[in-house]
């Protein structure tokens, strides 16, 4: 059985339970667009949502006099989600990490390392998040303190994070707020960490800036990439090196002109797709059928393969400099398994009047974290390859990779949720 909202509300009556509108969700996607890889963008996605509603849940309570401020400022909230999961806030003289999760289970807290063992980082409170996508809520279960949490808590060496069972939290926000109106915030006391060099802040920010397919919070010992990251201008030329590296992965010229503006890297959102809503150079069939030859359309028609995914569509990519003047159509197959998983198809066609790809054309599917799962190679008279159909997800990103030579083209798409009137 399927609980509602009203129900949910009723079994766990002390925690906070917010109703998340669909149009509140999109724009907070729209509002953090600006990161290197899917999983920062879903992390920046997730923490925007939680800050937002949360902060307007204070505002409301009139018993709060105190402004909830973004710790340092809110200018630098994007080079902590690059990395990081978790916002840090103030309410007068009481620090707050907000953690959110989009884990059906949770079972178990989990707090990333670098806000319990960063002296500038840490709080007196850490409130638990719980976000349910799929059913457009939010809840606040509960919160612990600092010291709670670093004595009781489970190290995970792996992961680099501190956890409680949910059991151990407090429920009620409530005694957090008599706790904190009653007792002068404490002062932490967390070991020091050690000083860089300035050769040593060079070489860690070169060498991080080529993780962009993930977070590289694990690369280095935790020592130093906490000593590297404490500081907000250091943490700042991190996230824009990692955004200047995948753009020019990305670029459209071998010799990419670099400014001081960093555009957005995209990435195509499969959920908006089964709604029928695509990014720009992306098509339904349909509608590549009237620009392209009746025998292309006569293909795609008839390709029972492709007949099964309720959603196809399509990209002309011209290739041109980047590789030796070929042109291709990407297509993209969607079916929609549950709301939190789609199935996928991919193909490469050729175009232009073309009845075979060139050989030696390769078609890859990399995960989000950059591992290749699967690729195949064109040979001699091919007039499509294809990947094995693979699922995605929620939250799940992953990228298609055209190569040729020495040339790489690369699609990045992810998969945050899906309308429950598109299930098939």
């Amino acid at each position: 059985m399927t609980l509602n909202f009203d129900d949910l509300t009723a079994i766990y009556p002390e925690q906070i339970w917010i109703e998340l509108p669909p149009e509140e969700q999109e724009k907070a996607r729209q509002q953090t667009q600006n990161y290197s890889n899917s999983a920062s963008f879903w992390n920046a996605y997730m923490n925007s949502i939680a800050l937002q509603n949360f902060a307007a849940w204070v505002k409301a309570d009139p018993d709060i006099q105190d402004p909830l401020k973004v710790w340092p400022s809110q200018e630098y909230l994007p080079t902590f989600w690059e990395i990081v999961n978790g916002t840090k806030l103030t309410l007068g003289d009481t620090q707050f990490v907000l953690i959110p999760s989009d884990k059906i289970n949770v079972s178990e807290f989990q707090v990333p390392q670098e806000w319990v063992d960063i002296p500038n980082w840490i709080a007196d409170y850490y409130v638990a998040i719980q976000i349910g996508f799929e059913n457009n809520w939010m809840r606040v279960y509960g919160y612990t303190t600092y010291q709670k949490l670093k004595i009781q808590g489970k190290y995970d060496l792996l992961n680099r994070t501190y956890a409680l069972e949910q059991a151990d939290l407090v429920e009620d926000l409530n005694i957090m707020w008599v706790a904190r109106e009653l007792f002068s915030a404490q002062k932490l006391q967390v070991k020091p960490l050690p000083k860089l060099s300035a050769a040593q802040t060079e070489k860690f920010l070169d060498q991080l800036a080529q993780f962009t397919n993930c977070s590289p919070r694990l690369v280095l010992k935790f020592e130093d990439w906490a000593a590297l990251i404490t500081n907000d201008s250091i943490r700042q030329q991190l996230y824009q090196k990692r955004l200047l590296t995948e753009s020019s992965k990305c670029s459209e010229t071998s010799n990419p002109v670099v400014s001081n503006s960093f555009t957005p890297i995209k990435v195509n959102d499969l959920s908006l797709w089964l709604q029928n809503v695509f990014e720009l150079g992306w098509q339904s069939l349909d509608a590549l059928f009237g620009s392209e030859p009746k025998t292309l359309a006569y293909q795609f028609r008839t390709d029972s393969i492709l007949n099964e995914f309720r959603v196809k569509t399509a990209k002309l990519i011209d290739l041109g400099m980047e590789l030796k003047g070929i042109s291709v159509i990407l297509l993209v197959g969607l079916a929609l398994e549950t709301e939190q998983k789609v199935g996928i198809r991919v193909q490469l066609h050729p175009t232009d009047g073309e009845t075979y790809l060139p050989p030696n054309l390769k078609l890859s599917w990399l995960t989000d974290g950059g591992v290749m799962r699967q690729e195949v190679q064109s040979r001699n008279h091919d007039n499509y390859i294809q990947l094995k159909r693979f699922r995605l997800p929620t939250g799940k990103g992953f990228s298609i990779q055209i190569s040729f030579r020495d040339a790489t083209i690369k699609e990045d798409f992810i998969f945050y949720q899906a309308v429950a009137s598109d299930k098939i």
